[in-house]
C-alpha cells in the first residue's frame, strides 16, 4: 500500500509562485508514474497537470506548460510542484497521484487546496 501526502497549498495573488510537495511512503519512483492533478472548485473531475514517468519523462497539461514544473528528490521519496506565474484559473484542489502501469493501481494523496486571488 502507497502512501501520499501533499502539503504547500494556500492562498496566493495571481503572478505568485507556490511549490507543492508529495511525499510517498516509500522508494516507489522506479514503478510509478507520479502526477499531480487538480479539480476546479464545483469540478466533478480531476484533470492531469503534470505527470513524471520513473525514467524521467513529463507530460503537462496546456494551460499549465511554461509555468508549472514537476520534479522530484529520490532520496526524500518526494515529488513537487513548483508553480508560477499562477492564475485565478489554477484554484482547485491539487492531488497526489502514483500510478503502478504493471498492475494498473493507482493511489492518491488527500490533496491540498491552492487559492489564486485576482
Amino acid at each position: 500500500q502507497v502512501q501520499l501526502v501533499e502539503s504547500g497549498g494556500g492562498l496566493v495573488q495571481a503572478g505568485g509562485s507556490l511549490r507543492l510537495s508529495c511525499a510517498a511512503s516509500g522508494s516507489i519512483f522506479s514503478s510509478h508514474v507520479m502526477g499531480w492533478y487538480r479539480q476546479a472548485p464545483g469540478g466533478k473531475q480531476r484533470d492531469l497537470v503534470a505527470a513524471l514517468t520513473s525514467r524521467g519523462t513529463t507530460n503537462y497539461a496546456g494551460s499549465v506548460k511554461g509555468r508549472f514544473t514537476i520534479s522530484r528528490d529520490n532520496a526524500k521519496n518526494t515529488v513537487y510542484l513548483q508553480m508560477n506565474n499562477l492564475k485565478p484559473e489554477d484554484t482547485a484542489v491539487y492531488y497526489c497521484n502514483a500510478f503502478n502501469p504493471s498492475y494498473g493501481i493507482n493511489y492518491w494523496g488527500e490533496g491540498t487546496l491552492v487559492t489564486v486571488s485576482s
